[in-house]
């Protein structure tokens, strides 16, 4: 019964995103899975966030190996890709990313410690706020950190009223496709103004992401944008969106620094 209790809580932490970013919800659905190791339960899990193939991945091998192993393999292949950013990222940048990814944050944090000065501009990521906690994890690191409204995204990207240019921009991932990169909505429209303005964009992700299955977008609750909605308003409250793989200059995971192309062929 107390297996069952604990299960439930960390689904619904999972669903609620109160456990947020791919790595993270890999590493909580794993423990879920293995406190009541059943189909169902698998099933319960890969319900809960469907756009999430690290997840899958996950749990395709949680009768095998066990969490501390899962660990060490998440670990070793953040690693490889925290030494990767520290090459890209000079001293004196200006770094554009979008809602909260434990692989961008961690990468960002890695450089930090390794000497780079740089600083971060970020979004607050509506309707849940998700960039208020990259924010406080990059301050708690020493990493100088402004946050912008999404809606700013021209001003937040591009030299204007009082802003710098960015130089880089890093965004995870929730899955990768043979045709395009899956991350929170919003996502689209940055990386379309950093293509139009000539700004470098990679995807930090590690390779687990990637599936040659139909990925299915989450859309959520209305009430997450609108508590008490007016009658015969339509709230669409879109999770994730696709961002053109011709809008992504590469691919950071645990493979290396890789061209879209380059990436699909090393990752099958």
């Amino acid at each position: 019964m107390q297996k069952q209790k604990r299960f439930n809580q960390i689904s619904k932490k999972i669903k609620s995103i109160k456990i947020q970013g791919a790595r993270e919800i890999a590493k909580a659905g794993f423990q879920a899975y293995q406190l009541i190791p059943t189909i169902k339960s698998k099933k319960k899990l890969l319900s809960l966030r469907p756009t999430e193939p690290m997840l899958e991945k996950a749990l395709e091998i949680a009768d095998k190996i066990s969490y501390k192993e899962l660990l060490k393999k998440l670990d070793r292949n953040q690693e490889a890709i925290n030494k990767q950013v520290l090459k890209l990222i000079k001293n004196n940048y200006v770094i554009f990313t979008h809602c909260h990814s434990s692989t961008v944050v961690d990468a960002l944090i890695y450089a930090k410690n390794k000497g780079k000065n740089f600083e971060v501009y970020n979004t607050e990521t509506r309707p849940l706020y998700q960039g208020r906690k990259t924010a406080r994890e990059l301050k708690k690191a020493g990493i100088k950190t402004t946050m912008f409204v999404d809606s700013a995204a021209t001003i937040a990207l591009t030299k204007s009223q009082g802003t710098k240019d960015v130089d880089l921009v890093l965004l995870g991932a929730d899955a990768i496709t043979k045709k395009t990169v899956i991350n929170k909505v919003g996502s689209g429209m940055f990386t379309q103004i950093a293509k139009t303005n000539k700004i470098p964009v990679y995807i930090l992700s590690d390779s687990w992401k990637y599936s040659n299955k139909k990925i299915q977008l989450e859309k959520r609750n209305l009430k997450e944008v609108w508590k008490k909605t007016p009658r015969k308003i339509k709230i669409q409250n879109f999770a994730f969106e696709l961002v053109k793989k011709q809008n992504i200059t590469g691919i950071i995971s645990e493979l290396g620094k890789l061209s879209y192309p380059e990436f699909l062929k090393k990752v099958k």
